[in-house]
């Protein structure tokens, strides 16, 4: 099968149906020369002038027509990654055709396309993960955002009444840096609470309190408390504190250092976990995270932890594209981080994990994987808007050395 790139996350409906279409094509004209010419000048030169025909067919008809102005030409475009994997790719079909000479041509070829094309996306997703953190590791120094306050910390609640006061007071305490200048907005969004959470909010005197009729999910809270949040840098926490606010002050930081959206880690080198977490619960996090990486192109060890920051702009722009509005929605934010092609920071953060989170790992762990098949689905098919050309201020890029005391790097 043709050279080519490994459709992802930037390309439209039309774009994959011109990759089917270019790579249909190039492989009928890959297995029909080296089958045709194989009985007059032996299996070896046939299958070399083969694949030299149609990788460079592929390589004009990729760059000029499949993905023209596509988010995925960047990288595409750089001859030596095309040739290279054409490289791995064809000696291994050519190693197949040539070895296989107790099979017929046709089969003997077809199977060395099939495994050749296997190799081939598999050394496509490999350049992707290095390209996508390289690009998301480049911080940018761009003017800071429109903000009233320092920071937002939005906080999606359901059924917290019994522990939203304790959270709201813990929160001004681990970030009395930006409370006690008033620079710290508090955002309580009540997911369709049954019970007293959003009057228990208000008397224990979060800045905002909005309440959700009904119950949509921790996604649709926290998108809806960012977009009435009013901070230059917005972040979200679960009301169950499995993170000490006091954290978000390194996060505040590296946002301010111009990375677009900083997430933590729990499976960073430097996380230290204060209580462990069940082992089922454990266990399904780990099999969301392999099944992430399907969808999302910067291998990250940890898609799923419940602390995150952004520039507001960022923020807006994130969260007001996404369409998930449960736990997948972390994914959403990853994917639509790599779509814009918005720079990244991870960072370890230090967890405990609460025995009483409304968390059910087995079912909301089914959910996850079900809305990573919708996220994968609604961006192949070019649902999520476009980025406009001055969504954020022009800046230019940072050094990506230490920064505001943080280390580089991502894990």
């Amino acid at each position: 099968m043709t050279p080519g790139p490994a459709i992802g996350f930037g390309t439209t409906r039309l774009a994959r149906d011109r990759f089917v279409a270019v790579g249909v094509l190039a492989t009928v004209i890959d297995v029909g020369l080296a089958v045709g010419l194989s009985s007059s000048v032996g299996r070896l030169l046939a299958d070399l002038l083969a694949l030299a025909v149609a990788a460079v067919i592929a390589r004009y008809l990729h760059a000029r027509v499949t993905l023209r102005g596509d988010d995925l030409d960047r990288w595409i475009r750089k001859p030596t990654v095309f040739f290279a994997a054409a490289f791995v790719a064809g000696a291994i079909d050519l190693a197949m055709f040539v070895g296989l000479d107790s099979l017929g041509d046709w089969t003997a070829k077809l199977l060395a396309v099939g495994t050749a094309a296997v190799a081939r996306a598999v050394f496509h997703r490999v350049v992707l993960f290095r390209q996508v953190r390289r690009d998301q590791g480049n911080p940018i120094d761009r003017p800071a955002p429109a903000g009233s306050v320092r920071l937002s910390l939005v906080i999606p609640a359901y059924k917290e009444e019994r522990r939203i006061s304790e959270t709201i007071a813990q929160v001004r305490t681990g970030l009395a840096i930006y409370h006690d200048v008033g620079d710290l907005e508090i955002v309580v969004v009540d997911d369709g609470s049954k019970d007293a959470t959003a009057q228990v909010a208000r008397e224990s005197g979060a800045d905002q309190v909005i309440v959700q009729p009904k119950n949509r999910g921790k996604g649709a809270a926290v998108r809806l408390g960012a977009a009435a949040a009013n901070g230059r840098t917005i972040a979200f926490i679960d009301a169950d504190l499995a993170y000490s606010p006091d954290q978000l002050v390194a996060f505040v930081n590296a946002v301010e250092s111009g990375y677009d959206v900083v997430i933590g880690n729990r499976h960073h080198d430097d996380t230290e976990t204060l209580r462990k977490t069940s082992a089922l619960r454990s266990f399904g996090s780990r099999v969301v995270n392999m099944a992430a990486n399907l969808l999302l192109l910067g291998n990250y060890r940890d898609t799923q932890c419940g602390c995150k920051a952004f520039r507001a702009d960022v923020a807006k722009i994130v969260l007001g594209a996404g369409r998930v509005d449960g736990f997948a929605f972390d994914l959403e934010i990853l994917h639509l981080t790599e779509r814009y092609g918005f720079t990244m920071r991870e960072l370890p953060v230090e967890v405990v994990n609460s025995d009483t989170s409304t968390v059910r790992a087995v079912r909301d762990g089914l959910m996850v994987l079900g809305d990573i098949i919708r996220v994968r689905w609604a961006g192949g098919r070019g649902y999520y808007p476009s980025l406009p050309a001055d969504a954020l201020p022009v800046g230019r890029s940072r050094p990506t050395g230490v920064v505001d005391g943080l280390p580089p790097g991502g894990k």
